[in-house]
């Protein structure tokens, strides 16, 4: 049998040979075979067209197939894909950097390139720790956090996410012992309260000698649990970071680049962190990368001290195909409506999800910027759910009790509708079929 015979039956091998995000080999959940994608849209190999509700996991900001990001990508081609960053540079790289450094808060002064969201975070963790061991202080090498948060799959991003609700509790004998303090309670938009304060500054000050860092999604948790907390609570944490001489990480993985109405989410608490990790819509959803960046000072401490230099270096670090798109996704980005267009889908998420408020099943219904959320009252049943959603015509991947929307920004009212009224359809006829 040839190759080309043998891959006419490729969605069947996949079931029986690859792994998928969170899955195992032949679960028996729905996989769907994608042919293409373009704006808002992905054709499966069914025919079917589906309204993308995800951004190919809050990545694709631009939608698919974009005809000026598919031109930065031919252009770099034709120059070069690839070439090692170790005692090598290129302009992309440069060109890039440059752009962030203006686009971040003010004290961020250089940038790390990294291969993904969850390398970003290890690069930020060990900066951390390699600033306090250039001081004489090796013992600070541990991070505080807040419950319910979520940094990534890799060994040190998953010791600052949720140890208890969080998707990796059978690695807790095994990963560094970090230091939680709960989640604040106080939601987006109002002021934070004095208990939330409080607990933070009690444990931060009980575990203070060990820390290198506080690590923290600002206002939006992410894969954690969706949770939108005050923008107040990020300046007190800030503050508290301050007078205790601590470092603050703030990974902006999944809230940078516009998705909640800001450039970054730190915006809507006006503060600065002293490190910074970008990835996801970065590219535009075309390739992965993603940057830590730091400030002038942690990046000369770092380089003073023993070894004298910062130990990560990975073999694609800074990819000039990947850097050439970003700054493409960035250019257009800015140079788009952005504001507004998040604002109009805004309002959309806020109105199209608006029945599901009314359903007794439904814990909780919440927006913010791009970003609309449907927390249930028991897990979903990927099973069902995801089926029923593609049928309904809409790319939705649901999580635990969640099922939320991420759109890209360039989708249009008609599209918005129906896929908010697919969603609040779906939600809707989970109660009618435990009734029956």
């Amino acid at each position: 049998m040839s190759y080309s015979e043998k891959s006419t039956d490729w969605a069947a091998f996949d079931r029986r040979h690859l792994w998928h995000p969170y899955s195992a080999i032949d679960s028996g959940l729905p996989v769907f075979p994608v042919e293409s994608a373009r704006g808002v849209r992905l054709t499966l190999a069914d025919g079917r067209e589906l309204i993308d509700g995800m951004s190919s996991w809050w990545s694709a900001i631009h939608g698919y197939n974009h005809p000026r990001l598919n031109l930065a990508v031919r252009t770099q081609l034709e120059k070069m894909s690839h070439v090692m960053f170790g005692g090598l540079t290129h302009q992309p790289a440069v060109d890039l950097a440059r752009r962030l450094i203006e686009l971040t808060p003010e004290p961020l002064q250089t940038v790390f390139f990294a291969d993904s969201g969850s390398v970003s975070v290890e690069v930020a963790m060990k900066m951390a720790i390699q600033y306090w061991h250039a001081q004489g202080e090796p013992g600070r090498s541990r991070f505080l956090t807040i419950r319910s948060g979520y940094h990534g799959d890799t060994f040190n991003a998953m010791s600052v996410t949720d140890p208890d609700n969080g998707m990796h509790s059978i690695f807790a004998g095994i990963l560094a012992k970090q230091h939680f303090a709960p989640a604040p309670q106080s939601r987006f938009g109002a002021l934070c309260s004095e208990a939330d304060v409080e607990a933070f500054a009690s444990k931060l000050e009980s575990v203070e000698t060990e820390l290198a860092a506080v690590i923290l999604e600002p206002v939006v948790q992410g894969a954690g649990g969706m949770r939108f907390y005050s923008a107040d609570f990020l300046r007190a944490v800030r503050s508290l970071c301050d007078r205790h001489g601590l470092l603050l990480i703030l990974d902006e993985i999944a809230t940078g680049f516009g998705r909640t109405g800001r450039l970054f989410a730190c915006e809507h608490a006006g503060i600065a962190p002293d490190i910074m990790c970008v990835g996801k819509a970065l590219t535009g959803g075309y390739l992965t990368l993603a940057a830590t960046l730091t400030t002038a000072e942690v990046s000369k401490v770092i380089g003073s001290g023993d070894p004298g230099l910062f130990m990560h270096g990975p073999t694609f670090m800074a990819n000039p195909l990947a850097c050439a798109t970003a700054l493409a996704s960035i250019e257009l980005l800015l140079e788009s409506p952005w504001e507004a267009a998040v604002r109009r889908i805004e309002s959309g998420l806020e109105a199209g999800l608006a029945p599901c408020r009314a359903m007794a099943h439904v814990a909780d219904v919440r927006v913010l910027g791009a970003i609309g959320v449907v927390e249930l009252r028991q897990p979903v049943d990927m099973r069902e759910i995801q089926v029923q959603l593609v049928d309904a015509g809409v790319w939705v991947r649901p999580f635990g009790r969640l099922v939320y929307l991420m759109p890209p920004y360039i989708i249009d009212d008609t599209d918005l509708g129906q896929l908010t009224s697919a969603v609040a359809g779906v939600v809707g006829g989970m109660a009618r079929a435990s009734a029956r």
